[in-house]
Protein backbone atom coordinates (compact mmCIF):
# COMPACT_ATOMS: atom_id res chain seq x y z
CA UNK A 1 0.00 0.00 0.00
CA UNK A 2 3.18 2.21 1.10
CA UNK A 3 4.68 1.93 -2.50
CA UNK A 4 1.30 2.58 -4.38
CA UNK A 5 0.58 5.94 -2.38
CA UNK A 6 4.02 7.02 -3.37
CA UNK A 7 3.65 6.27 -7.02
CA UNK A 8 0.65 8.44 -7.02
CA UNK A 9 2.37 11.04 -5.30
CA UNK A 10 4.97 11.30 -8.31
CA UNK A 11 2.47 10.41 -10.65
CA UNK A 12 0.49 13.17 -9.18
CA UNK A 13 3.59 15.81 -9.75
CA UNK A 14 4.16 14.46 -13.43
CA UNK A 15 0.86 15.09 -14.20
CA UNK A 16 0.84 18.71 -12.52
CA UNK A 17 4.30 18.92 -14.63
CA UNK A 18 2.42 17.72 -18.07
CA UNK A 19 -0.34 20.28 -17.41
CA UNK A 20 2.16 23.40 -16.82
CA UNK A 21 4.37 22.70 -19.76
CA UNK A 22 1.41 21.89 -22.39
CA UNK A 23 -1.35 20.96 -21.74
CA UNK A 24 -3.48 18.08 -22.96
CA UNK A 25 -0.27 17.37 -25.42
CA UNK A 26 2.08 17.26 -22.71
CA UNK A 27 -0.57 14.89 -21.06
CA UNK A 28 -1.10 12.64 -23.79
CA UNK A 29 3.23 12.96 -24.33
CA UNK A 30 4.36 12.21 -21.43
CA UNK A 31 1.19 9.25 -21.07
CA UNK A 32 3.06 7.60 -23.88
CA UNK A 33 6.74 7.98 -22.95
CA UNK A 34 5.78 6.34 -19.53
CA UNK A 35 4.40 4.08 -21.34
CA UNK A 36 7.77 3.38 -22.86
CA UNK A 37 9.50 3.57 -19.94
CA UNK A 38 6.92 0.89 -18.62
CA UNK A 39 7.58 -1.33 -21.68
CA UNK A 40 11.22 -0.67 -21.00
CA UNK A 41 11.00 -2.44 -17.76
CA UNK A 42 8.78 -5.02 -18.62
CA UNK A 43 10.54 -6.13 -21.83
CA UNK A 44 13.70 -7.64 -20.25
CA UNK A 45 14.31 -8.48 -16.60
CA UNK A 46 17.65 -7.27 -16.33
CA UNK A 47 16.61 -3.82 -16.79
CA UNK A 48 14.30 -3.70 -14.01
CA UNK A 49 17.10 -5.83 -11.91
CA UNK A 50 19.24 -3.30 -13.15
CA UNK A 51 17.62 -0.50 -11.69
CA UNK A 52 16.62 -2.34 -8.27
CA UNK A 53 19.79 -4.09 -7.56
CA UNK A 54 22.08 -1.86 -4.85
CA UNK A 55 25.20 -3.48 -6.39
CA UNK A 56 24.45 -0.06 -9.22
CA UNK A 57 25.72 3.09 -8.08
CA UNK A 58 22.65 5.79 -8.13
CA UNK A 59 25.49 7.45 -10.95
CA UNK A 60 25.12 4.35 -13.22
CA UNK A 61 21.56 4.23 -13.13
CA UNK A 62 21.30 7.45 -13.70
CA UNK A 63 24.18 7.18 -17.10
CA UNK A 64 21.89 4.30 -18.07
CA UNK A 65 18.54 6.07 -18.21
CA UNK A 66 19.62 8.97 -19.70
CA UNK A 67 21.84 7.06 -22.50
CA UNK A 68 18.38 4.75 -23.26
CA UNK A 69 16.07 7.54 -22.82
CA UNK A 70 17.70 10.52 -24.46
CA UNK A 71 15.73 11.22 -27.48
CA UNK A 72 12.56 8.66 -27.25
CA UNK A 73 11.04 10.73 -24.45
CA UNK A 74 10.45 14.20 -23.63
CA UNK A 75 13.53 16.27 -21.58
CA UNK A 76 11.16 17.05 -18.41
CA UNK A 77 10.08 13.17 -18.41
CA UNK A 78 13.61 12.36 -18.80
CA UNK A 79 14.25 14.51 -15.93
CA UNK A 80 11.55 13.67 -13.66
CA UNK A 81 12.70 10.29 -14.05
CA UNK A 82 16.69 10.86 -13.31
CA UNK A 83 14.78 12.34 -9.90
CA UNK A 84 12.88 9.67 -9.06
CA UNK A 85 15.90 7.31 -9.66
CA UNK A 86 17.84 10.07 -6.96
CA UNK A 87 15.46 9.29 -4.61
CA UNK A 88 15.78 5.40 -4.92
CA UNK A 89 12.55 4.92 -6.16
CA UNK A 90 13.70 3.32 -9.47
CA UNK A 91 11.82 0.02 -8.49
CA UNK A 92 8.44 2.30 -8.81
CA UNK A 93 9.17 3.45 -12.00
CA UNK A 94 6.30 0.89 -13.71
CA UNK A 95 4.03 1.70 -11.05
CA UNK A 96 4.14 5.13 -11.27
CA UNK A 97 3.71 4.70 -14.74
CA UNK A 98 0.32 2.78 -14.39
CA UNK A 99 -0.71 5.09 -11.76
CA UNK A 100 0.06 7.87 -13.98
CA UNK A 101 -2.21 6.46 -16.23
CA UNK A 102 -4.96 5.95 -14.17
CA UNK A 103 -4.97 9.70 -13.25
CA UNK A 104 -4.75 11.02 -17.19
CA UNK A 105 -7.87 8.33 -17.76
CA UNK A 106 -10.04 9.56 -14.70
CA UNK A 107 -9.32 13.37 -15.36
CA UNK A 108 -10.42 12.51 -19.37
CA UNK A 109 -13.67 10.17 -18.20
CA UNK A 110 -12.67 7.12 -19.33
CA UNK A 111 -12.16 3.90 -17.80
CA UNK A 112 -9.52 0.55 -18.52
CA UNK A 113 -11.13 -2.73 -18.10
CA UNK A 114 -9.91 -6.11 -18.59
CA UNK A 115 -12.13 -8.28 -20.53
CA UNK A 116 -11.27 -12.05 -20.25
CA UNK A 117 -12.54 -14.53 -23.03
CA UNK A 118 -12.76 -18.24 -24.04
CA UNK A 119 -11.89 -17.24 -27.15
CA UNK A 120 -9.77 -14.96 -29.02
CA UNK A 121 -12.74 -11.79 -30.50
CA UNK A 122 -12.28 -10.66 -33.84
CA UNK A 123 -12.68 -6.45 -34.31
CA UNK A 124 -16.72 -6.92 -34.41
CA UNK A 125 -16.82 -8.68 -31.18
CA UNK A 126 -14.43 -6.21 -29.66
CA UNK A 127 -16.37 -3.06 -30.82
CA UNK A 128 -19.62 -5.09 -29.68
CA UNK A 129 -18.63 -5.11 -26.07
CA UNK A 130 -16.85 -1.81 -25.85
CA UNK A 131 -20.10 -0.32 -26.60
CA UNK A 132 -21.97 -2.33 -24.25
CA UNK A 133 -19.41 -1.49 -21.41
CA UNK A 134 -20.00 1.78 -22.33
CA UNK A 135 -23.67 1.95 -22.68
CA UNK A 136 -23.91 0.10 -18.78
CA UNK A 137 -21.09 1.80 -17.17
CA UNK A 138 -21.92 5.55 -18.36
CA UNK A 139 -18.58 6.63 -19.71
CA UNK A 140 -16.02 5.65 -22.26
CA UNK A 141 -14.12 2.46 -22.06
CA UNK A 142 -10.90 1.83 -22.86
CA UNK A 143 -11.02 -2.27 -22.80
CA UNK A 144 -7.53 -4.82 -22.72
CA UNK A 145 -8.59 -8.76 -24.01
CA UNK A 146 -7.29 -11.75 -23.01
CA UNK A 147 -7.77 -15.16 -23.62
CA UNK A 148 -8.41 -17.78 -21.00
CA UNK A 149 -9.09 -21.46 -22.33
CA UNK A 150 -10.46 -22.70 -19.32
CA UNK A 151 -13.59 -20.28 -19.86
CA UNK A 152 -16.66 -22.57 -20.90
CA UNK A 153 -18.19 -19.27 -22.77
CA UNK A 154 -18.87 -15.84 -21.43
CA UNK A 155 -16.88 -13.61 -20.36
CA UNK A 156 -15.07 -12.11 -16.98
CA UNK A 157 -14.50 -8.38 -17.05
CA UNK A 158 -12.51 -6.78 -14.60
CA UNK A 159 -12.93 -2.94 -13.57
CA UNK A 160 -10.45 -1.66 -11.27
CA UNK A 161 -11.32 -3.95 -7.91
CA UNK A 162 -14.86 -5.05 -9.41
CA UNK A 163 -15.02 -8.27 -10.95
CA UNK A 164 -18.37 -8.58 -13.63
CA UNK A 165 -18.36 -12.37 -13.96
CA UNK A 166 -20.69 -13.72 -17.01
CA UNK A 167 -18.82 -16.75 -17.51
CA UNK A 168 -20.70 -20.12 -18.49
CA UNK A 169 -19.41 -21.19 -15.04
CA UNK A 170 -20.14 -18.46 -12.86
CA UNK A 171 -24.22 -19.22 -14.08
CA UNK A 172 -23.86 -23.20 -14.27
CA UNK A 173 -22.61 -22.64 -10.36
CA UNK A 174 -25.21 -20.04 -9.79
CA UNK A 175 -28.12 -22.35 -11.14
CA UNK A 176 -26.72 -25.28 -8.78
CA UNK A 177 -26.31 -23.11 -6.01
CA UNK A 178 -30.41 -22.02 -6.53
CA UNK A 179 -31.43 -25.60 -7.11
CA UNK A 180 -29.74 -26.99 -4.10
CA UNK A 181 -31.24 -24.22 -1.86
CA UNK A 182 -34.94 -24.27 -3.51
CA UNK A 183 -37.45 -25.61 -1.39
CA UNK A 184 -38.71 -28.26 -4.20
CA UNK A 185 -41.22 -31.14 -3.33
CA UNK A 186 -39.79 -34.64 -2.98
CA UNK A 187 -40.60 -36.93 -6.30
CA UNK A 188 -43.09 -39.23 -5.74
CA UNK A 189 -42.47 -42.62 -6.25
CA UNK A 190 -43.07 -44.35 -9.43
CA UNK A 191 -46.38 -46.21 -9.67
CA UNK A 192 -46.54 -49.62 -9.87
CA UNK A 193 -47.33 -51.91 -12.86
Amino acid sequence: MRAELISRNYAETLLALAERNGGDAAVQQFGAAMEDVAGLLNQDPRVRQFMETPRVTLDQRKTALTAALRGRVPELVLRFLLVVVEKRRGALLGEIGQQYQALVDERMGRVRVAVTLSHAPDAALEEEIRRGLEARMGTAVIPTFTVDPELLGGMVVRVGDDVLDGSVRTRASRLRRAMMAADLPPLAAPAAV
